[in-house]
């Protein structure tokens, strides 16, 4: 990564930080308990890859405002997943980003129902950001309707859903591919859409970005795979060997790890192409499709 680009993305991470940060203090009106839970699951160290994904479609499409709101507003669902994933009834994790999950932090309830009220807040910042900006009543909702598509029934939800049934059962390729599309995959495209809507990009280049995003999504899933099944807890933030212990189908364990890693370098490879296919040879965007590739925690 040049230099150059490596300072623009750690400023554009410490602006989604700071937003984040100010979500639970200013004002909301939410029990204390269920604010301090929401405060503790939006402020732990991460890599803001999807706040980074909006901010960096939105500036590759000539965006020339302050998208930063919008990049908390995805980082947020992104949170809200998190705590719900860690609960005892899903993944019973037990460390999330190097510290205790929200459950072992807050209490089972107060988790569960702090990653709701995520949802709701989530809504807020977005309409709220959007109108900041200066976007119309069209764009968004169009940004509204992108973003609970993604965390809902066809999104994250249902690759929950998805994930946790097939868990101590013999799955394909097609069928691991459809949980994480819909798990993993949708936000991150949803992020790159709702960079490319809110900076006003034509229909083709904003499919461009949710094609490259799809690919992107599935790509950082294998390696979220791999480095479940060859990294250690400490160097992950969260658990390490927790596929195998919930008899989880992984793209290691239904491909084995090179083909794995041959199959998300494929995925980086096609969603490269749909970017510069599309004319969006972008410094961010092209460093954080490098990223998924290459990551190691």
């Amino acid at each position: 990564m040049n230099e150059a680009t490596e300072v623009t993305l750690a400023r554009w991470r410490a602006r989604i930080d700071g937003e984040l940060a100010r979500v639970t203090a200013n004002g909301t009106p939410l029990p204390e308990r269920v604010r301090d839970a929401v405060h503790y699951s939006l402020t732990g160290e991460g890599k803001r890859l999807r706040g980074l994904l909006v901010l960096a479609a939105y500036e590759a499409l000539g965006g020339k405002g302050n998208a930063t709101g919008l990049a908390a507003a995805v980082e947020i669902v992104h949170a809200y997943s998190l705590v719900h994933d860690d609960l005892p009834c899903m993944d019973n994790d037990h460390i999330r980003r190097g510290r205790p999950t929200t459950h072992r932090a807050y209490g089972v309830a107060t988790a569960t129902i702090a990653g709701v009220t995520m949802v709701a807040l989530a809504v807020t910042q977005m309409v709220k950001s959007a109108e900041a900006m200066g976007l119309g009543p069209d764009v968004t909702k169009r940004l509204v309707s992108v973003l609970m598509q993604s965390s809902g029934a066809t999104g994250l939800v249902g690759g929950q859903l998805m994930d946790l049934l097939s868990e101590g059962r013999e799955i394909s390729v097609k069928q691991l591919e459809a949980i994480h599309r819909a798990k993993t995959g949708v936000l991150i495209a949803a992020s790159v859409t709702i960079g490319g809507v809110a900076a006003g990009g034509t229909e083709a280049a904003v499919d461009a970005l949710a094609s490259a995003g799809e690919s992107l999504g599935l790509a950082f899933q294998i390696a979220d795979d791999v480095l479940d099944a060859t990294a250690s807890s400490e160097a992950l933030g969260k658990s390490a060997g927790a596929d195998a212990k919930l008899e989880k189908s992984t793209y290691v364990s239904t491909m084995g790890v090179q083909a794995a890693k041959e199959h998300g370098e494929a995925l980086v490879a096609d969603a490269m192409h749909s970017l510069e296919a599309a004319g969006l040879r972008h410094g961010p965007l092209l460093e954080l499709a490098r990223f998924v590739a290459a990551r190691r925690s």
